[in-house]
This record gives C-alpha cells, sequence and structure tokens, in this order.
C-alpha cells in the first residue's frame, strides 16, 4: 500500500512544480514583483511593549475610576482631530495609543463610573475587555461554519435555557442589543403568523393586516421593529397601564377584540420586564393565558429585567416569563458584558429558523470540514458577518459565577431603594413613581405657586452633568419632565447615593436663584 502523502509533503510537491521553482524565473518574479510587507508587526516585541502598555492604560484607568469625572466634554481642539483629513502614511502605535489616552479616554460617555445612573447601562469588567480583546485576537466571523466559537455561543443558549426555564432545545443568537433581538422576535412572529411565504411574498401573502400590543411604556424600539418588519408601527397598539406602569389587561383584551372585527389580524402581544421609565412589570403569566386562548405570540422585551431570574429575590417578578415565546435581553447592561451583546432566545427552535434560513451556494453544508453543521447563526438572525461576542459572555458566567452575578443584581436594587428612601423624607425632593427595581425617577417640589419644576428638573440634570459629578437622566411621566436615576453599575455604593442626593440637593439650590433671575 502507498504511503499516504503528508500536508507538507503535498505542499513541497506543489511548490517544486511552480514555475517559482526556477531560480530565474524566480530571480526575476522579484525584481518585476516586490510586494509590501503584511500588516502584522515588523517588530513583534516592541510590538508587544505597547500593547500592555495600552492594557496598562486601560486597567490604571478602572482602577482609579472613582477619582475621575463621570463625565466631561471634549474641548474643541480635541474634536478638531476627529476631522483631519484621511491618513494616507501610517503612524507608530505607540503615538496612537498616546493619542487615545489625551484625546479619547478622558472623554467617554461615563457609564463605568459608579456615580453614572442616567441610562441602563451596564459597567463592564476588567475580565470582560481581556475577553474582547482576546476575540479580537482570533478575529472570528461566527456567522457560521464549523468551528470553537459557535460551540461557545451554543453553551450561551444551553445557559439561558436553564436561567429562564425554557427547553434545553431552544434555539439563540447573538445581536447587538435588545432593539435587533426585538426586531427578530417581531420577525419569528410575523412568519408564525402568515407563513413562510410571507418572506418572499411580503405582508400581502398573507391576505390580512397583522397587529400586536404592547403598553405605552414600552421601549421606542418596538415601534421601530413594527416599521421594519413591514408589519408598521401605525398596527402596534401601545396600550395604556396601572398605577404600577402594568399593562391593563382590559385595555388589551379590548384592543384584541376591536381589530378582529375590523378585519385585522392579531398577531403578537410584548410584555415588558422591566420598563425602561421606572422599571415595571407586565404581569407574564396572565399574557400567556390571553396569548394561549387567542393564539397569539407571546414575547418579553426583558432588555435589562429578565435577568431577575438570576437573583433570587428579585425572580418573583419575573413569574410566568418562562411561558414566553421568545426573550430578549442585553448583557452588557446588568450583567456587565462590555458592549455589545444582546440577545434573542426563541422556544421554538423550528419557528426561528423558518424566519431567516437562507440557501445560497456560499452558504452549502458538507458532512465534514469547515462547512459542517446543520444550524448556523446566520440563519437565526439577519447577519452573516458576526464577532465573536459570546466570548466575553462566556468569561464573565465563568469568572463570576451565576450566583454572584445574581447578588450583584439584587445589590443594584437595594442601592434604588436607599435613594428613593433620602428622597422620601427629604423636603426639596418627592418620587414621581413606585420603585420596584432599580429605577428611581423623582422631582423638585414647588416652593412657589407656578414654578416651573419641569425647567429645575432639567437644570439639575444638566449642572450635575457639567459639573462632572454624577450622571442622572431626564425623562417624562405624564408629559412632566423627572430626573431619573437607574443604577445598574456594579460600582455603585450606598455612599454614591448620598453623593448623589446631596449634589442634586446642592444643585437645586443654587439653580433656583439663577432660574428666577431669568438664567437658564
Amino acid at each position: 500500500m502507498a504511503k499516504r502523502p503528508t500536508p507538507q509533503h503535498l505542499i513541497a510537491m506543489t511548490q517544486s512544480r511552480s514555475p517559482l521553482s526556477d531560480p530565474l524565473h524566480r530571480a526575476k518574479f522579484e525584481v518585476e514583483f516586490q510586494p509590501e510587507a503584511d500588516l502584522d508587526p515588523q517588530d513583534w516585541e516592541a510590538f508587544g511593549a505597547e500593547a500592555h502598555r495600552a492594557l496598562d492604560l486601560m486597567l490604571d484607568h478602572l482602577r482609579t475610576i472613582r477619582a475621575q469625572k463621570v463625565w466631561q466634554d471634549a474641548p474643541k481642539d480635541v474634536r478638531a482631530r476627529f476631522r483631519a483629513p484621511l491618513p494616507q502614511k501610517g503612524h507608530d502605535i505607540g503615538e496612537l495609543i498616546d493619542t487615545f489616552a489625551e484625546s479619547i479616554l478622558p472623554y467617554g460617555s461615563g457609564n463605568l463610573h459608579p456615580l453614572f445612573a442616567g441610562w441602563v447601562q451596564g459597567g463592564g469588567t476588567p475580565v470582560g475587555m481581556v475577553a474582547d480583546m482576546l476575540a479580537a485576537g482570533l478575529n472570528a466571523n461566527c456567522g457560521g461554519r464549523n468551528h470553537i466559537a459557535l460551540d461557545v455561543e451554543r453553551q450561551i443558549t444551553l445557559w439561558l435555557t436553564e436561567i429562564f426555564n425554557f427547553p434545553r432545545e431552544s434555539s439563540g443568537i447573538f445581536v447587538t442589543g435588545t432593539s435587533v433581538a426585538n426586531l427578530v422576535a417581531v420577525l419569528i412572529a410575523r412568519t408564525d403568523a402568515l407563513g413562510i411565504d410571507a418572506r418572499s411574498g411580503g405582508l400581502a401573502s398573507g391576505g390580512r393586516q397583522l397587529t400586536g400590543y404592547v403598553s405605552q411604556e414600552a421601549h421606542v424600539c418596538i415601534e421601530k421593529a413594527f416599521d421594519m418588519s413591514g408589519i408598521g408601527s401605525d398596527f402596534l397598539r401601545k396600550l395604556p397601564v396601572d398605577s404600577n406602569g402594568a399593562i391593563r389587561l382590559d385595555a388589551l383584551t379590548e384592543a384584541i377584540a376591536r381589530d378582529r372585527a375590523d378585519g385585522l389580524q392579531p398577531a403578537i402581544v410584548i410584555g415588558n420586564a422591566g420598563t425602561v421609565n421606572t422599571g415595571a412589570f407586565d404581569p407574564f403569566d396572565a399574557l400567556a393565558d390571553l396569548c394561549a386562548k387567542e393564539d397569539l405570540w407571546f414575547h418579553v422585551d426583558g432588555a435589562f429585567g429578565a435577568l431577575c431570574a438570576m437573583a433570587p429575590e428579585l425572580r418573583p417578578l419575573i413569574k410566568g416569563m418562562e411561558r414566553a415565546d421568545t426573550i430578549a435581553l442585553d448583557f452588557h447592561k446588568w450583567l456587565q458584558v462590555p458592549y455589545d451583546a444582546g440577545f434573542a432566545i426563541c422556544r421554538d427552535a423550528e419557528a426561528h429558523q423558518r424566519a431567516f434560513m437562507s440557501s445560497g451556494a456560499y452558504l452549502s453544508r458538507a458532512p465534514r470540514g469547515l462547512a459542517a453543521g446543520e444550524a448556523w447563526p446566520c440563519d437565526l438572525g439577519p447577519d452573516l458577518s458576526r464577532g465573536f461576542r459570546a466570548l466575553k459572555t462566556w468569561f464573565t458566567f465563568q469568572a463570576f459565577g451565576a450566583e454572584r452575578l445574581g447578588e450583584t443584581i439584587a445589590q443594584t436594587c437595594r442601592i434604588a431603594q436607599h435613594l428613593a428612601r433620602l428622597i422620601e423624607t427629604s423636603p426639596r425632593f418627592k418620587l414621581c413613581a413606585p420603585v420596584k427595581l432599580n429605577v428611581v425617577c423623582f422631582s423638585a417640589k414647588a416652593e412657589t405657586p407656578g414654578e416651573d419644576l419641569g425647567a429645575l428638573n432639567r437644570a439639575i440634570v444638566m449642572d450635575l452633568h457639567e459639573s462632572g459629578v454624577a450622571a442622572p437622566s431626564l425623562t417624562l411621566l405624564d408629559g412632566r419632565p423627572v430626573i431619573r436615576a437607574a443604577i445598574l453599575n456594579h460600582r455603585t455604593r450606598l455612599s454614591d447615593m448620598d453623593f448623589l442626593f446631596e449634589a442634586a440637593t446642592a444643585s437645586a439650590a443654587r439653580l433656583r436663584t439663577r432660574l428666577r433671575s431669568g438664567i437658564r
């Protein structure tokens, strides 16, 4: 039996048959074609030293984050650096790191800081940062094919089935964030309602206009999802809420019946697990019962609130969520994974694939080799080119464990309750919504008849931002501007809320004088 050639032997054979194996031909080729060096460092040791300097820079920044301003506006001369012409020649990596340190690092969004409480954004971790660096070095395209990065992503899906009590055979997909995850869910529901022909024939193939239902407290991305799915944002019914911020079931039942009577086709109900304004939860068991009765898709927008499932003291808030057909969430919020890491999980893996799977010669599968495998991530979402988001999420779960992560989530809610107690006992501020979770909405109290509290609240928020001491945000409740503090950062402590409250109190006193003088 002939000896099977090794890969090295095959390469040598190929080279021996090449015209370049002729020394004269090779010399002529090298004179006529002198390729530039590749894009790897020419001096790996020097590059490694700069890479370590960059890592140390970020670790020092995170280590000293409390001593820094929460936010500061970039000066005009710094912003001008980013309006320079396209570079025609390259710059030394050390010079670029210096530019980053001087002109980018000090002027971030602030969400690393423990006194950032304006928007629902996680603070990231050094562990996640290192994992992101490793993922970038591996440079895996996670759209499909047979490589280990996809197993890591499937591992996250399996862990979520444990966390949410979903069937083990459920499918999941990493996306940029819950905005896209909600779109994925709406597209699955659309295909489930109209059949797979809707993908080629459009909504007209179903013969009837679809409708969906959500509370008026839902995130604006739900409306965008209806827009982009072709259903149309006019056919998303935004329904009133009760005193706890939860969707009113009587209004939902009436809206479904009215749409059926008008010849429309109700298709999906979307429940909220932690609304963006106040952190309210919809009654999932009741929504699941209604969806089963009406044959509707039941989706939960759990951008951050779905992860209450990891904290035993908060888990009752999501009772019934395990009955959802799909859940959308962000790991880059309460789980502190670096941006971006959104996720959509679907109970029915076949329904998930029907909504997205496409054919193409370049996507053909093989029984073995790099093209092996059946369901690839590109069969479950809109992207073929996808980064390795799963690695930083996997590192986070592995480094801290579910128990510690759950405790961190619960801790932010206790800290929010502490801020709420400070406000309730204050002569200058009042709570504007029940604090069910980690979001505290409050307002200055009027000191004179007809005082414009909206203008004062707005001024307080801007003042705190510009001073760099804290970063709450402004939102509207019943059309009135109020101050909103969303406590998500794992670095935040009770003492930080004391400082935020004192800073807001001092700001209110100072700004009242200015506003009464007509200065804004």
